[in-house]
């Protein structure tokens, strides 16, 4: 069979169009250039820039050198070329992150020679990231530095801030030209007179990456199906062929009327309390969960005393006897000592922590201001392990308590006078929760 005329020219215009529709199309191609490349969400940029610096003639850089004759401020050249590296990622459309490390080779004014200046710093950048053309400005913080020859400058490096703004232009799914125009504020010749300004020009060229990948505009997306015809779409849907419910689109029930349906409830048969539907397993919020809680609905009393039992009380008189200043522990001048009159009252700091094995203590010794405080802390630490000694060698679990030395560095009178030194003078019980 053979076509001619019109017929052939018809099946011809047919043949064109399907290959036509076999040719793949452009990315993007669908949206206007304005919209096409406009900033994504968790996008991230990976860069480098050319410029130019124009550095104040007041700007402080500069480490003097007194063994150098004609040692004094000076001012850099009225431009540096500036070259350097970006990094940075963006969250939002409309706000990102970037750090960026620069270098400025220059030279002085008067030629005493060349220095290199040199840059680290971070910044938050706002842009409207709404077209392909983006404007956007920023502020940041970090450091502006010289490196030279001491005969020159020296090596410097101040705090510096900055600010100012710029555009980007997208052009295509992986590269951005952008311009940046800034002010970085560093400390002006002399601390005292405030920041000095220096412009800075910046041309860049980045890589952008993280964009959503393009559907084909030719190809329409597949409309959603929901096979049970339950409300939730079976990409959704855990149960696509049986109608259900939320969260998962499948057939659940309350089975102890908690509010938490079956397959949520992680007690169904108990009701229960968010976040997973099983009681409440510390109701006095005292810390202590389940059958170790022996008061659950009165809240532990955390005092050092029995504070594993999820009960209220009180710390025994007995016990509360031996917490802050112990009178009557003496030791030897300058000493560590233990004087024999101190037994009475450490026999009895034994008694009680053997009537109570629950109770945990710290012992920290305490000195006047006389003497080296290094001495002060020594002599502290040793005072307080020797009553801890002591108690140990008479009974007491060593894990049961612990030392410190304060030396002079807790008063709790004055040093001027002999009944203040006294008072410092002194060993502390501390009970630990």
């Amino acid at each position: 069979m053979s076509l001619s005329g019109d017929g052939q020219s018809r099946a011809s215009g047919d043949a064109k169009a399907r290959g036509r529709s076999r040719e793949p199309l452009s990315k993007r191609k669908d949206l206007p250039w304005i919209k096409r490349w406009a900033p994504e969400r968790n996008m991230g940029e990976l860069g480098v820039f050319l410029g130019v610096l124009l550095p104040s003639k007041r700007v402080e850089l500069f480490r003097p050198n007194l063994d150098l004759e004609r040692q004094g401020h000076r001012s850099f050249k009225a431009a540096a070329f500036d070259v350097g590296g970006r990094v940075g990622y963006y969250p939002l459309r409309f706000l990102g992150i970037e750090a960026e490390g620069a270098v400025m080779p220059t030279s002085t004014r008067d030629g005493a020679g060349r220095a290199t200046l040199w840059a680290l710093r971070g910044h938050v950048v706002g842009q409207l990231g709404l077209w392909s053309v983006t404007p956007f400005v920023l502020v940041g913080g970090g450091v502006l530095s010289v490196s030279s020859d001491a005969s020159v400058v020296g090596k410097d490096i101040d705090q510096a801030l900055h600010f100012g703004g710029g555009v980007k232009v997208y052009l295509n799914r992986w590269t951005m030209v952008r311009f940046d125009i800034r002010d970085t504020l560093a400390p002006r010749q002399g601390l005292k007179n405030g920041a000095s300004n220096n412009l800075e020009i910046l041309l860049g060229l980045s890589v952008t990456l993280g964009r959503e990948k393009d559907r084909d505009a030719r190809q329409p997306a597949p409309a959603p199906s929901d096979r049970d015809g339950d409300g939730f779409l079976d990409a959704d849907d855990k149960c696509p062929d049986t109608p259900g419910i939320a969260p998962d689109g499948c057939p659940a029930g309350d089975r102890d009327g908690d509010g938490f349906i079956d397959p949520d409830d992680k007690c169904p048969d108990t009701p229960g309390i968010a976040p997973d539907g099983c009681p409440d397993p510390d109701p006095d919020k005292d810390g202590i969960l389940g059958d170790a809680d022996q008061c659950p609905t009165e809240p532990e009393t955390q005092n050092g005393y029995q504070d594993d039992d999820g009960c209220p009380d009180e710390v025994p008189k007995e016990v509360a006897q031996f917490t802050g200043t112990i009178e009557g522990i003496y030791f030897d001048v300058n000493k560590a000592t233990i004087k024999s009159k101190s037994r009475p009252k450490l026999d009895k700091a034994v008694e009680v922590l053997k009537k109570f094995p629950s109770i945990r203590i710290e012992i920290s010794g305490h000195t006047d201001s006389t003497g080296s405080r290094k001495h002060n802390m020594e002599l502290s630490a040793a005072r307080a392990e020797a009553v801890k000694k002591y108690l140990v060698e008479h009974g007491i679990d060593a894990s049961r308590i612990t030392t410190r030395g304060a030396g002079p560095d807790e008063p709790v009178d004055t040093n001027d006078t002999k009944a203040g030194r006294a008072k410092n003078r002194r060993i502390e019980f501390k009970i630990l929760k």
